[in-house]
């Protein structure tokens, strides 16, 4: 899932992120009530909802190059659409696929393992229609315009999450470069917009979401190995991609959203053991949190995803249950 992490493991009807005026008024979210509405999805990573309130849902597979993207239905229905993205097993985690983004009948695909980025249009697919393969589109190299950049020691990318900025560009969360890469919008030219401190001395910021709240871009950072809790950050970047600290004092971050107001709400995905013999993460061990790190949903099984639809809605993706869960309040 998170490319970098596994080795330092081992050695580790509105779309989600805009906001609406009419909604400022309502009161933030205080405590969710939760109700899984879709299960049995395979290591899922990446969630976005279109404007028929479907789900995309971008899966990790087993590693055997069977990653896939599947249309899921609000009933529950599940239809894999684009199939045979990279999925590999890397020092006991699946690992490949990234997340999605769904923009006005496009939807976005990142596959961070080959380092390409899919633009495909999907307003005409249903229910049932036969999936495509990855072979069968057309992929922008992006990791390799990455790795020229030098960004990191060793040299690393990993296309992980995305979100449209105000001049209608895609800007790209690197987990591999702890960096944003900007996409022009218009000529598909790619350059760096931010470079991400360390969270610590010795961790990584590693990023895992990316949002435009309307005046600046906030990230999400899982942190690097070992995980501690309460290094995880929640950094914000200017229009004109300067860093500094927004929030701090999270720990091992996944993804963030916006709520009507426009705050930050993040998942956690849980704390990491090094005790033996279960060293790694702690399943159903994550939570949802408000910007001041309120606990809003707990006991998720390894969320990656969180996405808003509508004033008081949210939907939660859980990699380690393979499920999404419903938040309202």
């Amino acid at each position: 899932m998170f490319p970098k992490l596994s080795t330092l493991v081992s050695g580790a009807v509105l779309l989600v992120t805009g906001g609406c005026s009419a909604y400022f008024d309502l009161p933030e979210p205080t405590v969710f009530s939760q109700e899984t509405v879709v299960s049995n999805l395979q290591a899922p990573i990446g969630l976005a909802l279109d404007e028929k309130g479907r789900f995309w849902v971008s899966e990790s597979g087993t590693g055997e190059q069977n990653a896939r993207i599947s249309l899921v239905t609000a009933s529950g229905g599940h239809y894999p659409a684009f199939t045979g993205f990279t999925s590999v097993v890397a020092n006991g985690a699946v690992e490949g696929i990234g997340h999605v983004l769904y923009k006005e009948g496009i939807l976005y695909i990142l596959d961070g393992g080959a380092g390409k980025l899919y633009s495909v249009d999907v307003s005409s697919f249903k229910p049932g229609d036969p999936a495509r393969t990855a072979q069968e589109l057309t992929g922008e190299d992006i990791g390799t315009y990455v790795r020229a950049q030098q960004l990191s020691t060793p040299i690393n990318t990993n296309l992980y999450n995305l979100t449209i900025g105000p001049d209608g560009s895609l800007y790209i969360a690197d987990s591999g470069a702890n960096a944003i890469i900007r996409r022009d919008k218009d000529t598909k030219a790619l350059s760096v917009f931010a470079r991400l401190p360390n969270v610590t001395a010795m961790a990584e910021a590693v990023p895992t979401g990316i949002v435009y709240d309307g005046s600046k871009f906030l990230v999400s950072t899982l942190s690097g190995f070992p995980f501690a809790p309460g290094a995880a950050k929640i950094y914000q970047i200017s229009r004109t991609g300067q860093v500094s600290d927004y929030k701090t004092g999270f720990t091992t971050l996944t993804d963030l959203t916006l709520t009507s107001g426009r705050k930050p709400i993040v998942v956690e995905y849980g704390g990491f053991s090094l005790t033996p013999p279960a060293i790694g993460f702690v399943p159903a061990n994550g939570r949802v949190a408000d910007e001041a790190g309120k606990t809003l949903a707990t006991k998720l099984d390894l969320p990656t995803d969180i996405e808003r639809f509508g004033p008081r809605t949210y939907y939660v993706l859980s990699h380690g249950a393979g499920t999404i869960t419903k938040l309202t309040y």
